[in-house]
């Protein structure tokens, strides 16, 4: 099964969507979201754009593919949040999440 297919599935059970709600939220046809989960079909780039943005994910993570495909749009707004950082506000930042990722790790390694 193609990479968008499962990804287009699996988000809309994430969310707990019927394909009809899908095709309300993005206004692609119900019909087609249907083809695209079980393979049939491809989305053309306009209806990939749409389900991308009714899910709240870049292009790159819906079709599994590019340097962004793991992270949905939330996460890459903070990383482009980051970059307008100054250095300053960049070496607390990353201190702070330097320091949750340890305490977390930690967690685990005592799971």
């Amino acid at each position: 099964m193609d990479k968008i297919a499962v990804i287009i599935a699996n988000l809309r059970k994430e969310k707990s969507w019927s394909q009809t709600d899908l095709a309300n939220e993005s206004t692609v046809s119900r019909e087609m979201i249907s083809k695209y989960e079980r393979n049939i079909a491809i989305p053309s780039v306009d209806a990939a754009k749409k389900i991308a943005d009714a899910f709240d994910v870049s292009l790159d993570y819906l079709v599994g593919e590019g340097v962004n495909a793991s992270f949905d749009k939330k996460t890459l707004k903070r990383i482009e949040a980051i970059e307008d950082m100054s250095d300053d506000f960049k070496t607390h930042l990353f201190s702070i999440i330097d320091s949750v990722i340890r305490d977390y790790k930690t967690q685990q390694a005592y799971k």
